[in-house]
C-alpha cells in the first residue's frame, strides 16, 4: 500500500476502509489519525508500506520528506530520515525519494523510511556518485524552447512573439519586468502550456510567490505540471522555504 494513495482518499472512504479492518471508533478519528490507523493495521497484517516525497534536511540533521500536495508545507504525513541514512546515501534538499516505511512507534509522531528504493527517478546508487550543482559547469544553452503551437488561439501569440524577440533556452534565465495587472501570471501560464505541448520531455515546476489563492487555483486547473505556492498570507520566511525547496529540486 503506497501513503499517497491513501492522502488521496476523502474521509468517507476512509471511513469505510477503516471499517472493513475492524477499526473501532473510526466515526470520531480526524483524516490523519485514520490514515495511522489504517496503515499500523496493514503493517500489523505484514503489508508493506510505500512512500515518497522531497527532502528537506533540517539544521540538526536529520530530514522529512515533504508533499509536493502541501506546496512542501510541514505536516503529520510527512516521513523522517535519519541523519545517518542522509550521510550514508549521500542526500541533499530537493532529493525526490520513494522507499518503504513504517508507522510511528510508541512517543514517536511521524513515519520513517526504513528503506530507499528510488531516488530522483533512479536507483538510489545513483546518488553517490551526484556532482553538486555548484559543481557543475555553466555553459549557453544549445537546445531552443519552441513555444509557438500548431494552434489557432490567440495565447499562441505570446509564444510567437517570445520566439521572435527573446527566445527561451534550455538552462536560461529570463525575467518579465512589467507593471502589476499587465498580465504577467497569464503570460507564464501560456509558455507553460507551450512547453508542456511542445517538449513533453520537461519537468515543468511552476513556482507561485506572493499571489492570490484564485490565480494559484486557476494556475493548478490550467498547467499540466507541479504548481507550488506560497500565497500573499504567508509569512515571508515560508516564502523563503518554499523558494528554497523548488530551487535545491530543480
Amino acid at each position: 500500500m503506497h501513503l499517497s494513495e491513501l492522502k488521496q482518499l476523502h474521509v468517507s472512504q476512509l471511513l469505510e476502509m477503516a471499517e472493513a479492518n475492524g477499526i473501532e471508533n473510526a466515526n470520531r478519528m480526524r483524516k490523519q489519525e485514520l490514515i495511522f490507523a489504517i496503515l499500523k493495521k496493514k503493517a500489523r497484517a505484514g503489508e508493506t508500506i510505500q512512500g515518497d516525497g522531497v527532502l528537506e534536511i533540517l539544521p540538526d540533521g536529520f530530514g522529512f520528506l515533504r508533499s509536493p500536495d502541501t506546496s512542501y508545507l510541514s505536516s503529520p504525513d510527512d516521513i523522517y530520515i535519519s541523519p545517518s541514512q542522509i550521510r550514508r546515501f549521500n542526500l541533499h534538499t530537493g532529493d525526490t525519494i520513494s522507499g518503504e516505511i513504517r508507522t510511528p512507534k510508541d512517543g514517536e509522531r511521524y513515519f520513517a523510511l526504513t528503506k530507499l528504493d528510488v531516488a530522483n527517478g533512479g536507483p538510489i546508487e545513483a546518488l553517490k556518485h551526484k556532482i553538486l550543482f555548484e559543481n557543475l559547469t555553466p555553459l549557453f544553452p544549445n537546445q531552443p524552447f519552441r513555444l509557438e503551437r500548431d494552434i489557432r488561439a490567440e495565447e499562441n501569440m505570446t509564444g510567437r512573439i517570445v520566439d521572435i524577440i527573446a527566445p527561451i533556452g534550455k538552462g536560461s534565465r529570463g525575467l518579465i519586468v512589467a507593471p502589476p495587472k499587465s498580465g504577467k501570471t497569464v503570460m507564464l501560464q501560456h509558455i507553460a502550456h507551450a512547453i508542456t505541448a511542445n517538449h513533453p520531455e520537461a519537468v515543468l515546476i511552476v513556482l507561485l510567490i506572493d499571489e492570490r489563492p484564485e490565480e494559484v487555483t486557476e494556475m493548478t486547473r490550467t498547467v499540466k505540471g507541479e504548481v507550488v505556492a506560497s500565497t500573499f498570507d504567508e509569512p515571508a520566511n515560508r516564502h523563503v522555504q518554499v523558494a528554497e525547496m523548488v530551487i535545491e529540486k530543480a
